[in-house]
């Protein structure tokens, strides 16, 4: 049975891991261990972007929280940067209630681990709707399909009904007010909308139970069958499974969204979070 680390708490990122590929999940999170390789050629290309991503997600929590867009419009000068911003004052996400949370975090219990999710906003009209808005920098679109199927499209609303009443002057929010929107900074008129409700809540709910309960119960972490990942994974020396990083170009999805999502990550505002100041929900 795998011993996991002092006070570690689950997350998209480290489920989505685990399931791209077990032998990373137990490198990066049960060994924690650090290995200075590159993820994705050119690499001082792809570092830029995700400094411009972090950039993004700072420039917008700021515009929520009440600092004018005039203001924020003039410290942006990098041209992606630039027009990103544009696209998201000119055709930003619409019709979104007005209770919004930036950079809102919430935690729940999970099997006998601890499940938490820091979001980009949360936007909720009480008691009626609970809107879940992610921003994406991605350089291509990504597929409706793929996105379905992310351990963040299961996570985020399933912790949202399980612990985000606070958010909703006290009640719990019910599966079926909940929306997650995927808002893709290059394409403002392309989001990908989900919908829940009570039936993908359960199956949402059991799938990660069942996930939990799989990883503490391994004493062995195999390697992903699908070695083109591998490319893009900065253990593959680690493993003998190459030496150099593959292009963004030659990526497939999962290694591609992987690499995008350090963009979009939300502790890329560098704001630290105290877990043990996180209330710990009950059901």
């Amino acid at each position: 049975m795998v011993v996991l680390p002092t006070n570690f708490q689950f997350s998209q990122a480290s489920l989505q891991d685990y399931v791209d590929c077990p032998r990373r999940f137990q490198l990066r999170y049960v060994l924690q261990l650090a290995w200075p390789a590159q993820e994705v050629e050119p690499a001082l290309e792809n570092e830029l972007h995700v400094q411009q991503g972090a950039a993004f997600h700072r420039l917008i929590h700021r515009h929520v929280l009440g600092i004018s867009a005039e203001d924020l419009s003039r410290t942006v000068r990098e041209p992606d940067l630039r027009r990103w911003w544009h696209n998201y004052l000119e055709r930003g996400p619409q019709e979104l209630p007005e209770a919004r949370h930036p950079e809102a975090v919430l935690s729940a219990p999970l099997g006998d681990c601890r499940l938490v999710a820091r979001y980009d906003l949360v936007a909720v009209d009480a008691g009626r709707r609970a809107v879940i808005v992610d921003w994406k920098t991605s350089r291509k679109r990504t597929k409706r399909e793929f996105l379905a199927e992310r351990l963040q499209t299961k996570v985020y609303p399933c912790l949202l009904v399980r612990a985000g009443a606070h958010l909703n002057g006290g009640q719990a929010i019910a599966p079926e007010q909940v929306e997650m929107i995927y808002w893709f900074a290059d394409y403002p008129e392309e989001p990908a909308r989900f919908g829940y409700d009570a039936a993908q809540y359960e199956a949402d709910e059991a799938y990660l139970d069942s996930l939990v309960e799989e990883i503490v119960g391994l004493e062995d972490f195999p390697l992903t069958a699908q070695d083109q990942r591998c490319k893009f994974c900065p253990y593959r020396s680690l493993c003998q499974r190459g030496v150099r990083a593959g292009t963004l170009d030659e990526a497939p999805d999962a290694a591609r969204q992987a690499i995008e999502d350090e963009a979009d990550a939300g502790d890329a505002l560098g704001i630290d979070i105290d877990f043990e100041q996180i209330a710990e929900i009950a059901y």
